[in-house]
C-alpha cells in the first residue's frame, strides 16, 4: 500500500544541485517537511527558496557530511526543528573520472569519504531513533556504476553504497525500517554536462525516490533502459568486457576511461 508523504519529515543530502534539489522539490510538493543539507551554503539557500515559492516547508543546514561533528549537528537540528525523521536520503556525492594511476592519496580518501562513508555514517545517525520508533526508511541514491565496473574508483565507491544498503536491508528486515537503493545511470547533471546524448533531467531520479518512499522496494534503476546493461553483466560478465573494450577503442592502452564526465580538476 503506498504512504502519504504529508507532514513526513525527509532529510536530504547533497541538495544544493542535481537529483538532490529536484528529490527536494519533489518531497516538499508532496506535503513532507524537508531538510535540505549540501556544503555549498548559498546554494543551498537558492534551493530553499525555491520549495518554499512552491509551497513546500523546507530548512537549510549546511553541512560537510565527511565531518561526523556536522552530521551529528545535522540530525540533532533536524529533530529539534521539524520533529524525529522519517525518511533518509542519502544523495551526497562526487564524480570521479581520472585514471586511478594519476589519482592521489588524498583524492582517494576524499571520493571514498562523500561516496561511501557519509551514507554509513548519515545512516547509523538516524537509526537508532527509526528502531526505537520501528518506523523510517533510509533511500540512498547508488549508481549504474555501482551494478557495473566502469572506474575503479567510482565503481568502487557505488559498489560499496549498494552492497551496505542492501546488507542493511537484511539486517533490519522485521524492524519496521525500510532500506531502499535507488541507481541513477546518466541524468542530465553537472557532472555529465560533457556527455553528447539523450538523457533524462534529475526529475526523473527524485520521481522515483519519491515513489520508493511512499512504497519502499530494494532497489530500482533509473532509466530503466540500463537495466539490460546490468543484465549482461551479471549473466555475461566476458562479453560485457568486449563490448566495454569495444566503446572505447582507440583509447591509449591502460587508459580506458568511461565517458560520462570530465575528469575534475579537484575536489
Amino acid at each position: 500500500m503506498s504512504r502519504s508523504l504529508d507532514g513526513s519529515v525527509v532529510l536530504v543530502t547533497g541538495a544544493s544541485s542535481g537529483i538532490g534539489a529536484a528529490t527536494a522539490m519533489e518531497f516538499g510538493q508532496q506535503g513532507a517537511r524537508v531538510v535540505i543539507a549540501a556544503r555549498r551554503s548559498g546554494m543551498l539557500e537558492e534551493r530553499a527558496r525555491e520549495v518554499v515559492e512552491a509551497g513546500g516547508r523546507v530548512l537549510a543546514i549546511p553541512t560537510d557530511v565527511t565531518d561526523p561533528v556536522q552530521v551529528s549537528h545535522l540530525v540533532e537540528r533536524t529533530s529539534k526543528e521539524f520533529g524525529p525523521i522519517d525518511i533518509l536520503v542519502n544523495n551526497a556525492g562526487v564524480n570521479w573520472s581520472r585514471r586511478l594511476g594519476d589519482t592521489s592519496p588524498d583524492e582517494v580518501r576524499r571520493v571514498v569519504s562523500v561516496n561511501l562513508l557519509a551514507t554509513v555514517q548519515l545512516s547509523l545517525a538516524v537509526l537508532p531513533d527509526m528502531q526505537r520508533r520501528r518506523t523510517g526508511t533510509i533511500i540512498s541514491v547508488g549508481s549504474v556504476a555501482g551494478h557495473v565496473p566502469i572506474e575503479p574508483l567510482y565503481s568502487a565507491t557505488k559498489f560499496g553504497v549498494r552492497g551496505f544498503s542492501l546488507a542493511l536491508r537484511r539486517q533490519l528486515s522485521g524492524s519496521g525500517v525500510s532500506v531502499c537503493l535507488v541507481s541513477p545511470g546518466n541524468i542530465r547533471t553537472a557532472m555529465t554536462r560533457s556527455l553528447d546524448e539523450e538523457m533524462p533531467g534529475p526529475e526523473a531520479v527524485a520521481k522515483a525516490i519519491v515513489r520508493i518512499a511512499k512504497r519502499p522496494r530494494r532497489d530500482r534503476v533509473v532509466p530503466t533502459k540500463y537495466l539490460g546493461v546490468v543484465w549482461l553483466d551479471r549473466v555475461a560478465p566476458g562479453l560485457a568486457d568486449a563490448a566495454f573494450s569495444w566503446r572505447h577503442r582507440g583509447q591509449p592502452e591502460g587508459s580506458k576511461m568511461p565517458a560520462y564526465a570530465e575528469p575534475p580538476a579537484s575536489i
